[in-house]
This record gives C-alpha cells, structure tokens and sequence, in this order.
C-alpha cells in the first residue's frame, strides 16, 4: 500500500529529538539533564539555541508526516482517527517551541499544546481496543508513564529534579510513538482482535 512507510517515521521523530537533547547538553557544559528543562537546551543567546532550534523544526515536520501517514492508514483500516489526529498537539506545540525560544513568553503559551498528547494513548485504549493487537495494555502503560511528566506542576515532588519529571512526557510519547509506527506499519498482517 502506499501509505505503508509513512508511519515508520514514529522512529525517527524520538531519535532526532533526543540526539538533540544529548548533542546540545555537550555543548552547555554545565547542564543536568535531571535538574534542567528541555527548554533550556535552547535558551535565547545560548552556544545550543540553533541546534536546538533546527532540532525541534526538524521534529515537527515528521510529526505532520508521521500524523499523515497514520491518518491514512486508520482511514485504510477503518479505525478511528481521533487518537492520531491529538498528536498534532505535539506537532504544533514543538514547532511553537523552537520558533520561540526560552524564555519567550510565547515559547510556553504556543509550546503548551502538547498537553493534549497524552489523549492520544488514553483515547485509543478507548476506540482501538479490540481492533488493534496489543493497544489495549500498551495505551495504558504510555497513557501512564506520560502523566508521570505531570509532576512538573507539584514542586513539592522530586524537588531538585525537574528535568527528569519533564522527561517523564517525554519518554513516553517517544516509546508511542515507535509503537504507532510499527504497528500501523505491520497491520497488514494482523488479526482484529486485541492480544
């Protein structure tokens, strides 16, 4: 089929985002990847501010391609498209964040779509279960290791670990996405009931 490769780029996507992190985080000698946020690796006027930049714009590009071809292969399979139509949030909200860098007030108000993502799981354990081998635990488990990355918003938790809790999202839209994109790449061959 046609659209059958689009979907692989859910790998790619993870692995330009974080040689990004580990490349700009080289550059800034002094940065923690546990105590800092990602943001910061792209700070205004910091030595990784380009990189970072490009790194991101790079990320949102194959995202809309990567929505784009799930998209068509949920339309080939007649699954709902809800789940892959939230990932936009992150699309967008990653665009917003590189064309905006820290601390632009604009980088947190057009960065902050991607709070949306961790529906995309949680609303396909909903509409794929059943139709989709293997999405009923595995949404579950991404939906929960992605809300893990809410703790950023209660200081009073891993308190000198911001970073890690950030990462915590992070972490888990990347091991979604690579699942989205094997298997909607290997759906073909697959029987219609959950496993």
């Amino acid at each position: 089929m046609k659209n059958k490769w689009l979907p692989i780029i859910g790998f790619t996507i993870p692995l330009i985002f974080w040689l990004t992190n580990l490349i700009c985080g080289i550059i800034l000698k002094d940065y923690s990847h546990v105590k800092h946020l990602v943001s910061e690796l792209g700070s205004l006027g910091t030595k990784s501010q380009y990189i970072f930049t490009s790194g991101l714009v790079i990320c949102s590009i194959l995202s809309l391609l990567f929505v784009i071809g799930l998209y068509r292969r949920a339309i080939d399979f007649k699954l709902s498209t809800i789940p892959i139509l939230l990932i936009l949030s992150f699309t967008i909200s990653i665009l917003g964040a590189a064309i905006f860098p820290y601390p632009h007030r604009l980088h947190e108000i057009l960065g902050s779509p991607s709070i949306l993502l961790f529906l995309s799981p949680f609303m396909s354990f909903i509409l794929w279960s059943g139709k989709l081998p293997g999405v009923k635990y595995f949404s579950l488990l991404i939906f929960v290791i992605m809300s893990f990355g809410f703790l950023i918003y209660i200081p009073t938790i891993l308190t000198e670990s911001v970073g890690l809790k950030q990462r915590f999202f992070h972490i888990g839209w990347s091991i979604w996405f690579c699942y989205l994109g094997f298997r909607f790449h290997k759906i073909d061959g697959m029987p219609s009931k959950d496993s």
